[in-house]
Formats: structure tokens, C-alpha cells, sequence
């Protein structure tokens, strides 16, 4: 008997009489005005609460949700993980994406991905292949072969792709990007971009101690394409960011929020180099944490063959781990945190580094500055006057709806339109690529050129096993 046909096959048939034809249609799904859009939420609790609340209300119908931590069998369990499931009773539970893929693969046209980091590739490009839409949260990646896989593969499938960087929905920051290539303040000579994170320890020495798997929890799917690690309540569920295994550190936390801006004004330019400066009471060549604090230039090709420098700057110079309370702490009376690394004074110009939540940006140009925090609608520009007669470009960025990153994913997904998100894998994982460059420099201790085209650092070939790192046995992510 003939299987039956529907939305995904019909499109697919559509796909392959374009192909015969020379021409092109977008494989999304069709959709009609009442018909119900289908979304999986892969990770239920924290971000990805939000992530799936605000899918909702941008018009998915959540069917499906999935998650390690199992409230299906511990229904008193509490937390997020159970308010989202009495958010959404009729949805599907799953332990394992990878199932529910199989499974149900073709019953659901778009997935949130809000997992941590070190799973983002893989549950998105097995969705991906799923002809899924996909709205994965930052970075997008854990390794930099991995942003690029996936920006491959979101050309390569045609599915509708957006990174959960929040702000990059929001008017002010994509008239400022047009402004700023406009000519606002000239040519854009350098960059500085700080952050209070990290707000979890880092500059951990040794793994914590084994404790007992708690029930609920499936741990050898947790850990998934990672290196086997024991169960701690140190690392799961908030302080995995702390572990190179499977965070980022503050740099893969927080720069594709708070560089956001400023690379966008660049056209998501690709790095030549790398360097950086770190601390954290034991040298910057750690296998296991990211440092207290970092510093991390990078060089961009500029305009007449000058180079821009762009500066991150995140953690506390005074910053020590206590394994005691498995904390940071001060090392000036062993109490709270207090010197934010941030830009020298001469380039602050008085402006209090810490006055918005800590962290910030600001771009030098050839003909002055301009602040900018992704929070917050007053941007401004020295000197004043660079405002007088200039003459404002008409919007060329389309503009999300309500300023709403989800309903910017959700209208994508409903038209069939891959080129809607501006935070698709086609600028995302770029973006992300250069953000994680970063961590090469931090971990290599090390001044790092950078190939961007062929993904490699013609001085230090020791960077490969960083750029793309071996999987455990069974989670093999293929190109």
C-alpha cells in the first residue's frame, strides 16, 4: 500500500521536480492560514522554559518536549522541568532527541534547541536533516568545525535556522548596525566589548567528587558526545559552563550577545589573528576550566590596509576558585569579587564600566565613538556633533515583529522563508566561529593566525584537536 502523503513529502517532491527543472523551491513546509505549526522543546528548564513559552506565544503549537531530566516518571519533581511539562500536558515526552527525531521527526516543523553548549550541533543538525526548522540557543556551537557544519548544512537543507541571541531582534541595535555602516563615525578603527560573567566558578583545578546519579536524571545522555565525567552536582545542572568538556566559558556565554552589535556593523568579518591574556592561578593552558579573567584581541582586515583591533575583556582580576565552597572568591579578603576586568580608563572616557549589569560595548572610529548596550534603547556618540547634519540612511535591515526574537522564527518558519531570521546560521555561525577563536588563544596560551577559509591556524597546528575534538564512541557528528 501506498504510504500517505504529507506536508514534508509533498515538499520534497516539489524539491526534486525543481532540480529536474533547473530552479529552486524552498523545502519548507506549506502552510496554510489555520494550519497548526508544530514545535519539539529540546531541554525544558531555564532557557529553554523561555525558549519554548515564547515559541508558544509566537504562534507554535509546542507537541512535543524532551528533556534529561525526566518529570514524565517524577511528576513531583518541581523545577521548570515540571512547569513545563503542566504548561504543555498534551505534549510528547522524550528522554532522548534522537529518538523523538526518529520517531516523530515528521510531525514537527521547527525544535528549540537549550541545551548545554557541548549538545547544540548535534540535536540541531540531526533536526535539521529531519527537514526541522531550528531556533538553537548561543553560542551556537561548542567547537568552531561545528558552527561551520552547521551553516553548511542550513544551505545545504533550506531549513529555516536562527541562533538564540535575543537582542539581535530589538529595533535600536539594528539601526545602530545601519548607522554605523553608514559612516556615523568613520571608519571603524576598533572595538572593545566586556562582560561581568562569569557567574559560575571557573578556574577549577580538578574534577569534583563522584556522587550518586539522582533517579530522575539520565546522565550518560546528559554527557552525550562529551568525554565521560562523573555526576556532580558541580557541574549539572547550572555549573557546566565552568568545564571546557561542555561549556565555553564567559567568551561563549556572553560575546554573541555583547559583541553582537559591532560584528553585525562589520558584515560578520573573519578574523587574521588571535591573542590573548589570562589568569587564573595556575596558567591559561588548562585541559579542564576556563580562566577567572581574559583578555583577548582580535585582528580583523580593515579599509587601506590597516587592521581594526577588537578587544573582550571578561571575569575579576582578583578572582580565585575555593574549592571549599566551590566558588570564586576574592583574593583580597576572601569575600566577593570586585575588580571587573574592562577597558583602560583612556578608553572609557569616564563611563562607568559597570553601570549596565557590567557589561557593554563601545566602537572607535576614524571620526569618533559610539556606546552601545544591547539593553537598552540610549545608545550615544562622541562628539555630539557627529550628529549635526548627518544624513540617516533609510532601514535596510528588516525589522523583527514586536522586536521579538521568537516571532521573528516562528513568521520564517510559517513563510518558508530561510533568509528572514537575521540570526540565521548564515550569519550565526560565522559569528560564532570568530567568537570561539577566542577560547583557541586562551587555551594554546598563544598568539594564533587564523586561516578562516580552510578553518585552520597555519601557526600552531596543535589548535586542530580544538577546532574540531574527538566524540565519544557513538555520537560521530558527520559533515
Amino acid at each position: 500500500m501506498d504510504k500517505p502523503t504529507t506536508r514534508r513529502h509533498f515538499v520534497k517532491g516539489l524539491a526534486a521536480t525543481a532540480a529536474a527543472f533547473n530552479f529552486q523551491v524552498v523545502p519548507s513546509r506549506v502552510f496554510g492560514a489555520n494550519d497548526r505549526i508544530t514545535l519539539a522543546g529540546i531541554g525544558t528548564s531555564g532557557k529553554g522554559a523561555s525558549d519554548i513559552s515564547g515559541s508558544a506565544a509566537a504562534g507554535f503549537q509546542v507537541t512535543h518536549l524532551c528533556d534529561i531530566v525526566n518529570v514524565e516518571k517524577y511528576p513531583n519533581l518541581g523545577g521548570g522541568w515540571a512547569k513545563t511539562k503542566a504548561d504543555y500536558p498534551d505534549a510528547k515526552f522524550y528522554e532522548d532527541w534522537r529518538e523523538m527525531l526518529e520517531a516523530e521527526g515528521d510531525k514537527i516543523d521547527a525544535v528549540t534547541v537549550s541545551t548545554p553548549d557541548h549538545v547544540h550541533a548535534h540535536a540541531s543538525a540531526a533536526a535539521m536533516r529531519k527537514g526541522c526548522a531550528v531556533y538553537c540557543q548561543k553560542p551556537l556551537t561548542h567547537g568552531i568545525w561545528e558552527a561551520r557544519l552547521l551553516t553548511e548544512l542550513a544551505t545545504k537543507t533550506k531549513v529555516v535556522t536562527q541562533m538564540g541571541n535575543q537582542a539581535h531582534a530589538n529595533n535600536h541595535m539594528r539601526r545602530v548596525v545601519e548607522l554605523v555602516r553608514a559612516g556615523l563615525i568613520g571608519d571603524i578603527v576598533e572595538v572593545h566589548a566586556w562582560t561581568n560573567r562569569p557567574i559560575w566558578p571557573q578556574g577549577i583545578p580538578a574534577w569534583p567528587k563522584k556522587e550518586e546519579v539522582p533517579a530522575h536524571i539520565n546522565w550518560d545522555l546528559w554527557i552525550g558526545p562529551a568525554p565521560f565525567r562523573d555526576y556532580s552536582q558541580q557541574i549539572h545542572p547550572f555549573k557546566w559552563r565552568g568545564y571546557w568538556d561542555f561549556g565555553t566559558g564567559a567568551l561563549g556565554d556572553m560575546a554573541c550577545h555583547i559583541m553582537n552589535m559591532s560584528h553585525w556593523a562589520m558584515d560578520f568579518a573573519a578574523p587574521t589573528s588571535v591573542s590573548a591574556v589570562s589568569a587564573d592561578g595556575r596558567g591559561a593552558q588548562s585541559d579542564l576550566s576556563p580562566p577567572t579573567w581574559a583578555t583577548i584581541e582580535y585582528q580583523f582586515p580593515g579599509k587601506n590596509g590597516k587592521s581594526i583591533k577588537y578587544m573582550w575583556y571578561d571575569g575579576y582580576k582578583d578572582a580565585v576558585f575555593n574549592p571549599e565552597k566551590w566558588a570564586l572568591e576574592s583574593t583580597i579578603d576572601g569575600g566577593k569579587i570586585r575588580e571587573p576586568n574592562t577597558p583602560p580608563a583612556e578608553i572609557l572616557e569616564g563611563m562607568d564600566s559597570t553601570e549596565a549589569k557590567g557589561y557593554d560595548s563601545l566602537i572607535v572610529g576614524s571620526s569618533g565613538k559610539i556606546w552601545f548596550n544591547r539593553s537598552k534603547d540610549t545608545w550615544f556618540v562622541k562628539p555630539g556633533k557627529l550628529m549635526d547634519g548627518f544624513e540617516y540612511p533609510a532601514a535596510s535591515i528588516p525589522r523583527a515583529r514586536d522586536e521579538n526574537p521568537h516571532n521573528e522564527f516562528f513568521d520564517a518558519v510559517k513563510a518558508g522563508d530561510p533568509e528572514l531570521p537575521q540570526s540565521k546560521f548564515a550569519q550565526s555561525g560565522p559569528f560564532t566561529e570568530m567568537v570561539l577563536l577566542g577560547n583557541l588563544a586562551v587555551r594554546l596560551n598563544k598568539k594564533v593566525e587564523w586561516d578562516s577559509k580552510n578553518l585552520t591556524s597555519p601557526n600552531c597546528p596543535e589548535a586542530a584537536k580544538l577546532i574540531k575534538r574527538d566524540y565519544r564512541e557513538g555520537w560521530a557528528l558527520e559533515a
